[in-house]
């Protein structure tokens, strides 16, 4: 028999099921994975969802000698609790022939909530164990950017619970596992040490079972990014002389710090900076504006890191003073002309009672350090009108009795890092930005008479949210 009549005489996909149930947790949109009843989390037509499915026909694949070849999603109404995966096996059959052949398996949505959903929902308040972040400083610049980090890699899927506290944020998870695993990618992202420490909350002595609840202390170093830092002289030296006067640039796992007055860059790591840790001489709430009145280039562009910096001499006044001109060195020749603004530390009128800087007999120290450029005089003519982007957040539980004086300080802040994320490109790299379905095309032309130096975020760096509800309308409104 030539393969035509072999194929319609012989179905190789008898016998493989085309019908199954998977389970699934409504709450934490997670699967069920047998045979060790694993609950995995997973979004509709994802790669994990179609993992979870075709694990589930394996079975049928080896008792039957089928080959899988490709295997794609079908489209169904999301909320229909059906899920069709078209299927393409092969199978040798008759004299050597391979048989190839597509069909379609249907798998039923059951709705079952998991172990931790289910203890959550009978006690909301019975954890295992807890994460609690601190950071010792005046502004929340650092949680949002954790938190956008977080959502980016998906690191507190296992969170039963997130509230927000004065100085940080509370983490509770069902499992210890989850809650290490969640330490050790805080400790990847950000410069952190940690305690932990477990309290006994049931003992049966006739099984010899002990309940424990962990908390897991984890702090963050109180340095931050655009912050002017006077090194401990230990430290200084074990850099080879750095500094001591220096501006963080970055925080990751690691302290960038870059010396702008020879150009000079070094980092810490977690370790170098908990064994002689030490505080800020300022920071960004400090910032003054200055009046760039002259700039004149010292040295060539030189680039640390994916930033470049050019030393300048600098005149500069204070915004709201113009009767003391400042005559100084800053790293910001490349970015900073006659005319422009920039954002600075006044050290000529700073009352300072830093302990390390006291240290350091007959440190001469600059009127003033520019840190940034400012635009704030230029985004004025934006104020009020939306981003063509926006962010998502963790939905974290927030305490409401702060009263609205707490609220407002929070928004500002976080329209402060808005407008970091704008500037600093490489401060995003790691984010996700989505598109705003609230900005309006036409609202582009109203703002094409913005001055074109102001920063903002290109149409290229931004993500299309998945939303359902556009497909059930017909998918006309979907971005690619």
């Amino acid at each position: 028999m030539c393969v035509t009549c072999l194929r319609s005489e012989i179905d190789i996909t008898q016998g493989l099921r085309k019908h199954e149930i998977l389970m699934h947790c409504p709450d934490c949109q997670s699967y069920s994975q047998p045979p060790k009843t694993t609950w995995i989390k997973a979004q509709l037509e994802s790669r994990e969802l179609l993992k979870i499915c075709l694990n589930r026909l394996n079975p049928d694949f080896k008792k039957f000698r089928v080959t899988l070849v490709n295997a794609e999603f079908i489209w169904t109404e999301p909320h229909s609790k059906r899920i069709k995966v078209k299927l393409k096996v092969q199978k040798e059959v008759i004299n050597g022939a391979i048989l190839e052949q597509s069909y379609v398996v249907e798998f039923v949505q059951q709705d079952h909530m998991c172990e931790s959903c289910t203890r959550f929902q009978a006690n909301p308040d019975q954890w295992v164990a807890a994460v609690q972040l601190r950071q010792r400083v005046l502004h929340r610049r650092t949680f949002f950017y954790l938190e956008q980090s977080i959502l980016h890699h998906d690191a507190a899927s296992h969170a039963i619970k997130i509230k927000q506290m004065d100085q940080g944020i509370d983490f509770f998870f069902a499992n210890r596992s989850h809650a290490v695993r969640f330490v050790e990618f805080l400790g990847k992202v950000a410069p952190t040490r940690y305690r932990n420490d477990k309290h006994l909350v049931s003992h049966d002595p006739k099984s010899n079972n002990y309940n424990y609840k962990y908390t897991f202390s984890v702090e963050i170093s109180p340095v931050c990014r655009e912050d002017l830092i006077c090194l401990p002289p230990r430290v200084a030296v074990s850099l080879g002389n750095f500094g001591p006067l220096v501006i963080c640039t970055k925080v990751t796992n690691n302290i960038a710090l870059l010396d702008p007055f020879t150009l000079r860059q070094s980092f810490l790591d977690s370790d170098q900076y908990w064994r002689h840790s030490f505080k800020s001489l300022l920071g960004s709430r400090q910032l003054v504006e200055y009046d760039v009145f002259n700039i004149e280039l010292v040295s060539p562009e030189v680039n640390f890191g994916g930033s470049k910096f050019v030393l300048a001499d600098a005149e500069v006044a204070r915004v709201t003073d113009y009767g003391k001109l400042f005559h100084i060195r800053t790293h910001l020749g490349h970015i900073l002309k006659p005319g422009d603004r920039a954002l600075g530390y006044d050290l000529h009128g700073a009352n300072s009672n830093d302990m390390e800087l006291d240290k350091y007999k007959g440190l001469v120290l600059p009127e003033a350090i520019l840190i940034k450029k400012s635009y704030e005089e230029k985004r004025q003519k934006k104020r009020g009108k939306p981003r063509p982007w926006k962010l998502k957040s963790l939905g974290m539980e927030v305490d409401e009795s702060k009263g609205r004086g707490h609220e407002e300080k929070m928004n500002l802040e976080y329209e402060e890092f808005l407008r970091d994320l704008e500037e600093d490109p490489e401060l995003r790299f790691n984010l996700s930005l989505y598109r705003n379905k609230d900005y309006q095309p036409s609202e582009m032309a109203s703002l094409s008479d913005v001055d074109d130096d102001v920063p903002s975020v290109p149409l290229e760096e931004l993500l299309a949210e998945l939303d359902l509800s556009e497909q059930e309308d017909g998918g006309d409104n979907m971005s690619e």
